[in-house]
Parts: structure tokens; C-alpha cells; sequence
């Protein structure tokens, strides 16, 4: 992923916007590296914190439009025929658009909020919120407030690290970790009350 570290360092704002705009519509590129080095070029006066906090939930928006677009042009049926057929090219999968799904449905336009801060997830909440055709202005604005958190820490944490920027990396994975955990513990407890609820014959 060297190649996106390069061009924030060259194209300074423009490109961090570009590349947090692919991030969003390709989540295999990882915000994780980008934002964080970013916050690290504003150390030594490359760029500003507010400056990269602001280009990179710009980009993040763009981004989570396009998915938006997408969800809300296509419908359910052409959309997962079309994840089927070409999802392996953008490195999204039948089931990740399927999580999103479900987070949606859980949480209603509240997961675009929430979702904002939760790897993968970030990225494809957009989609079953063009399904379910979520008004636009709430979509942006939730969007907005979610990305802007996400995009703070880290760029955040990557001006504090300095040159160990790439710790923030392991930070997240250990995050996406724990956030595993507490959903599987989560869906264990909600079982268990359902089946302790249950009247015995």
C-alpha cells in the first residue's frame, strides 16, 4: 500500500481526498494507513490537522455517495446480481453487503451514525441506506458526524505517533477484534435470555 502514502505526500490534500474517496467505494484500501500518515505529514508542516481532518471526511462522503447512488439506483436483486458477478474486483463480497444489511435493519438510520466507526462496516452501510432510501439530508448529515470521529482519531493519533504512525494500524486491528468479541458475546447473551425464556413443555 505504498503506492497511497505516495500520493498524500505529493498531491497533499487533493490526493488524501482521492484516495478516502476510493477507501469508502473499495474497501480493501485501508483508512488506517491513509489518514494516519497524513495526520504524521502535519509534524513537520506538510499539512494542518484541521486540513486533513477536513479533506479526508470530504473524501469519506464522496465516497459513501457513490455507495449510496449505487444501493439506491440498483434495488436489492440487481445489486446483489452485480456484487455476485463483480465484487471480487472491488473486494466487497455477497456477505459483507449482507452485514450491512443487517446492521441497517437492526438499527434503522442510526447505523449510518454508529457504522461510521466500525471497520468494513463504514464502508457498505452506505448501500442498504440507498435501499431503504434514506433522505439524502439525513444520510449526509449522519455520514458526516460518524465520519468526522473516525477520521479525528486517527489522523489524531497519527500526528501524536510521529514516525510510529504505523502503530495505528495495529490499533485498529486489535479494535476490530474486540469489537468481534463483544458482538459474538452480545449474540450469545440475546440466545441465551431467548432460550431462558422459552416455557418448558
Amino acid at each position: 500500500m505504498d503506492w497511497l502514502t505516495q500520493v498524500v505526500e505529493r498531491w497533499g490534500y487533493l490526493g488524501l481526498v482521492a484516495v478516502v474517496a476510493l477507501e469508502n467505494v473499495f474497501p480493501p484500501i485501508p483508512s488506517e494507513v491513509v489518514i494516519p500518515f497524513a495526520g504524521f505529514l502535519t509534524t513537520f508542516g506538510a499539512l494542518t490537522l484541521p486540513g486533513v481532518i477536513v479533506a479526508s471526511t470530504v473524501g469519506s462522503l464522496l465516497g459513501a455517495m457513490v455507495l449510496y447512488g449505487a444501493g439506491r439506483a440498483l434495488g436489492r436483486r440487481r445489486l446483489e446480481a452485480f456484487t455476485r458477478r463483480y465484487g471480487h474486483y472491488l473486494g466487497i463480497h455477497v456477505e459483507h453487503v449482507e452485514k450491512a444489511e443487517n446492521w441497517f435493519s437492526r438499527y434503522g438510520s442510526w447505523a449510518v451514525l454508529a457504522g461510521r466507526v466500525v471497520p468494513i462496516v463504514r464502508s457498505l452501510i452506505s448501500i442498504p441506506a440507498g435501499l431503504a432510501e434514506m433522505p439524502v439530508a439525513v444520510f449526509v448529515l449522519y455520514t458526516l458526524a460518524g465520519t468526522l470521529v473516525w477520521n479525528t482519531a486517527l489522523a489524531a493519533a497519527g500526528a501524536a505517533l510521529g514516525a510510529a504512525w504505523p502503530l495505528v494500524e495495529e490499533w485498529v486491528r486489535a479494535y476490530q477484534h474486540v469489537l468481534l468479541v463483544a458482538a459474538l458475546a452480545a449474540a450469545a447473551a440475546w440466545l441465551g435470555l431467548r432460550l431462558a425464556g422459552r416455557p418448558r413443555r
